[in-house]
């Protein structure tokens, strides 16, 4: 007997390696796993050419909106049930359309309740409720919770088109130009 283990010559790396494989590529639990990999690796990478294919049928672009300054009286105008159908949010003093995000900020969308209205309270709380009908000058907000804001804000304006700024009440709106329009429209399309 131990002549014959001397005499057995051991398996070179090329044999080990394809019967592994053979052992991988045959058992149907590892192919089922190999595909619900390669499905889930297609779904993260694939590009998002706003087909539409994957999500539906897509509603037709929105126009931008003129640059223009808010107060609240005039931005609960814009909760999604208007005739225009905008969406518009503030958040730490900006006014954002989120016309594209309706879905989410519109009617019957889980963040209904920001239509309209300023969001940065309840952004820095995270409680959708914390939404207030006046104008919130957030003195009492923590320093964590500002800083959760400013992230929140950066978070928007990457996303969403700026509209102009949350006026506290009595305060004047800033006149636009249309240079300005067009300048935003332009520095939009660059990105």
């Amino acid at each position: 007997m131990a002549e014959e283990a001397k005499d057995a010559v051991p398996p070179s790396e090329e044999s080990l390696v394809t019967s592994l494989l053979t052992e991988i590529f045959t058992s149907p639990i590892n192919i089922f796993l190999l595909g619900v990999c390669v499905v889930l690796i297609y779904k993260i990478f694939r590009p998002s050419n706003g087909s539409g294919a994957a999500s539906g049928p897509l509603e037709p672009p929105v126009p931008k909106m003129k640059r223009q300054d808010m107060n609240l009286a005039q931005l609960k105008q814009y909760d999604g049930t208007g005739e225009h159908g905008r969406v518009c949010v503030a958040v730490n003093g900006k006014v954002f359309d989120v016309t594209r995000g309706k879905k989410f900020y519109g009617p019957g969308g889980p963040y209904a309740a920001f239509a309209g209205h300023d969001a940065t309270r309840a952004l820095a709380t995270f409680s959708v409720n914390d939404v207030k009908e006046e104008y919130d000058d957030l003195s009492d907000l923590s320093s964590m919770q500002m800083d959760s804001v400013r992230e929140w804000e950066m978070q928007f304006t990457e996303k969403y088109d700026y509209i102009g700024k949350f006026l506290k009440s009595g305060e004047q709106p800033t006149e636009y130009s249309d240079e300005e329009d067009a300048k935003d429209t332009k520095s939009n399309k660059e990105d």
